[in-house]
Parts: structure tokens; C-alpha cells; sequence
């Protein structure tokens, strides 16, 4: 099946990718002519652990190719498969400015019975709006369906090739069963459904998830005013099978591309519509103030950061990305930073990314440098360097014995063992 994705974001790199190792002729599409020529070479323009092997391997065998040219990647496609951002509105809404800009680019190249289909994160009913579109500017014949997607950063390779689950929202039999056939290489159940139940699924699976984090810091404070610990409560209540261990992550809040974006955009629809008083806009709410009142804490805690070095440990919002991205070190350094502290920081990929947008931030290429002559170290991120560090070395390196675990990660025995201070959320 010959096959293009518009937009070589975090979504379409890795779609066009799996895409073409199932032996469908695939373009990835993009308007950013670095970029292309960086996927051209088999550069990925980002780091996500598999993809450029997975993208080195299609362009070797043909399959793939990256390219700026509209008449090019569209006039012989079978499916187009939308993936551009939709960054959010004035209003809080999904902007759909770039889905828009990209029908009106196809649109004149379109091959008959082409599917198109939107794979970018957007509200129900949009597909209606891109119909109408490219009406306007098309006179052959075409489809229109939804392939959300539910990708994780820093696992979205294995995520593509082996998802739970598949979901292709479409009205036509045909649409959908060319469809199913496009995916049929793929594990997982094949859910078909309407595209507005399709789009409605992808924000509320991400909103479900950042309510689970919401809660669970809900839970974490009160533990910390009554001598409980919130690993604790998450093992006994994680027995309820109604419940489960899984997805409870007390610390910072949540972060990231999706999650922030995608609850804001799901409390400015259902304000559209009428249910403004709803969960979604508290969750967003309490998540929003997370992060400042930890860091108030935090700082009566160690007896204020005036001229105190802090050693920040985990800059990325999450491990094996470097997406900075609504990571909580872009509010916590700043903080730290005007409240008088000195910050040293290290992450395994993101230091670079980090240094653009926080641009006098000092990184190290290790932890322990980053910790040397420090009084304060906070862990932010998981990264498997991050949560087995030698606890004797690390306090050896540093001037000061405070160590603030915010993913609680390590055991506070063992860190108040080495020396510690242990700091951690909800215990």
C-alpha cells in the first residue's frame, strides 16, 4: 500500500517508520527542510531509543523516503495520514491550524478514493470540518477516517510495533476494512468504531492517566500530614483488582507533550459544550500548582535556597526522551534560581535541550559532578542512571546531606543509612 504521513514529529517519524517496515511504500512528509534532510540521511530529529535504526533500515531497503514536495508524496498515496501538531488554542482548545494548512496542501493531488486520515490529537467532529475543506478544494473522491494514536515517549518504537490496542474510527466498510489491512501486521485488538468515538478515546485515555497521577499526589499529601506512606498505600489498595499496582506515580505531577496539552484541551471542550464544571478542569487545576507548592515545601524543609547549590538531577520530563516539554525542571530551576540557589544539573540525553531554553543553566556530564559541593541533590527523573546511583559517592561528593527523591525511587532506609537526609513525596 503506498502510504504518506504528513508531519515528521514525534507521531509521524515513528508511524512512517513502522509503516514501512511492513513492506508499504511510505513518504514522510514535512515542510521543514532541515529536518528532512537530516531523515534523509536517517537522522532522527530527536531522541527516541530504536527509531533511527528503525529508520535506517527502511530507507536501505526503499521502502521509506522523506521528502518537502506535496505532488511528490500525495498524487499515488492510498492513505494520508494526518500527523502535524495541533498545538492549544486562545480559548485552551485543540488549534487546528496545521491539519487545515496541510488539507489545503494536498488537496489538489489527491488520487481518487484516497483515505485521509487524522492520526493528530483532535476534538471530535474535526473530521466533518476537514471534509468540508477539502470539498472546496478537490473535485475527485475521497474518505475521511481517525487513527488516533498512543505512543509514549521514550518507548514509542516498541509502543507502534506492539500496541494494546488499535483503534481506526471510520463510516465506511471499505475505509475501514483497507484500513485493518494497513495494521493487520500488527498485534493487538482492532477496535473499529466511529471517528468521533475514536478521537473522544484518545483524550480520555490520556485524561484517565493524568487523573490517576492527580489522585495519587491527593493522596500523597495527606500522608504527609498523617505519618503515612503513599508506597504503601499504593501496594495495599493496588491488591483491589478494580484498582491495580499499575500507572500510580506520586511526585511532580504530570508532564510532557501530551498529557498537559490534552487535559487543558478536553476541559476547554467540555467548557464548549456546556460541562465547564467538570473534572477535567480541577485535575488541570491541582496539576498546574503542583510543582510551586512541593517547591515551597521543599524549601522549609532544607531552611530556605538562599545561597544553597543544588545539584538537579533529571532534566527531561520523563527518561529515555530528551522532550523538555512541560518537564518539571523548567519550573523547578527557575525557582530554584529566584529564590537565591545555585543550580548544577545532569540528564543522560536532555543537557542540550535543556541549555536552549534555560540558557545559563550549568550541566555536568556526569551526577556526581553535578553533585559536588552541593548541599542539596533532587532526583526528578527516573533514568536508570539516576535511581542506582552509589549513595556513599554521591555523599562524598557533596558539602551538604539533603537528598530529595521526588519519584520516590529509592528506599529511605538505605538512603538515611549513607548519610541522608531523605526527602520524598508522601512518606
Amino acid at each position: 500500500m503506498n502510504v504518506t504521513v504528513i508531519g515528521t514529529g514525534f507521531v509521524g517519524v515513528v508511524s512512517a517508520g513502522v509503516f514501512s517496515k511492513f513492506g508499504n511504500t511510505v513518504y514522510g512528509l514535512d515542510v521543514v527542510e532541515p529536518k528532512i534532510k537530516g531523515l534523509q540521511q536517517g537522522k532522527a530529529p530527536f531522541f527516541e531509543p530504536g527509531l533511527e535504526d528503525l529508520i535506517q533500515s527502511s530507507l536501505k531497503n526503499g521502502n521509506l523516503k522523506f521528502t518537502t514536495s506535496y505532488p511528490t508524496a500525495i498524487k499515488d498515496a492510498d492513505v494520508i495520514i494526518i500527523a502535524v501538531g495541533t498545538p492549544s488554542a486562545s480559548d485552551g482548545q485543540a488549534d487546528l491550524k496545521y491539519v487545515f494548512a496541510a488539507c489545503e496542501s494536498f488537496a489538489p493531488y489527491l488520487k481518487p478514493g484516497a483515505i485521509v486520515a487524522i492520526k493528530s490529537t483532535v476534538p471530535p467532529g474535526t473530521n466533518a470540518k476537514v471534509e468540508a475543506l477539502l470539498q472546496t478544494k478537490t473535485h475527485v473522491p475521497f474518505h475521511t477516517a481517525s487513527l488516533p494514536e498512543f505512543l509514549k515517549e521514550g518507548s514509542a518504537v516498541h509502543d507502534a510495533l506492539y500496541p494494546d490496542r488499535v483503534v481506526i474510527g471510520a463510516r465506511d466498510p471499505d475505509v475501514t476494512h483497507k484500513l485493518l489491512k494497513l495494521h493487520q501486521p500488527l498485534p493487538g485488538e482492532k477496535i473499529t468504531i466511529t471517528p468521533e468515538s475514536a478521537q473522544m478515546s484518545k483524550y480520555s485515555a490520556n485524561a484517565y492517566l493524568a487523573q490517576r497521577i492527580t489522585f495519587i499526589n491527593q493522596i500523597a499529601n495527606l500522608c504527609e500530614k498523617n505519618g503515612a506512606d503513599v508506597q504503601e498505600v499504593i501496594r495495599a489498595m493496588g491488591q483491589d483488582k478494580r484498582i491495580g499496582q499499575h500507572y500510580w506515580y506520586p511526585g511532580l505531577g504530570y508532564g510532557g507533550s501530551c498529557f498537559p496539552k490534552d487535559v487543558k484541551e478536553l476541559a476547554a471542550y467540555s467548557r464548549a459544550v456546556g460541562e465547564g464544571d467538570g473534572l477535567f478542569v480541577k485535575i488541570d487545576q491541582l496539576n498546574d500548582k503542583r510543582i510551586t507548592k512541593l517547591i515551597d515545601k521543599f524549601a522549609a524543609q532544607v531552611g530556605g535556597w538562599k545561597n544553597k547549590q543544588v545539584a538537579v538531577l533529571g532534566l527531561a520530563f520523563k527518561p529515555n526522551t530528551d522532550d523538555m516539554r512541560e518537564a518539571p525542571s523548567l519550573k523547578i530551576i527557575p525557582a530554584l534560581t529566584k529564590a537565591g540557589a545555585q543550580v548544577v544539573a545532569y540528564d543522560p540525553k536532555a543537557n542540550q535541550a535543556a541549555k536552549v531554553i534555560l540558557q545559563n543553566l550549568h550541566t555536568t556530564d556526569d551526577p556526581y559532578t553535578a553533585a559536588a559541593g552541593s548541599q542539596v541533590t533532587i532526583i526528578l527523573v527516573e533514568w536508570p542512571e539516576l535511581i542506582s546511583l552509589e549513595l556513599p559517592k554521591l555523599k562524598a561528593a557533596m558539602r551538604g546531606n539533603v537528598f530529595i527523591d521526588t519519584r520516590n525511587q529509592y528506599d529511605p532506609t538505605e538512603v538515611t543509612a549513607a548519610g541522608f537526609e531523605y526527602i520524598g513525596i508522601g512518606r
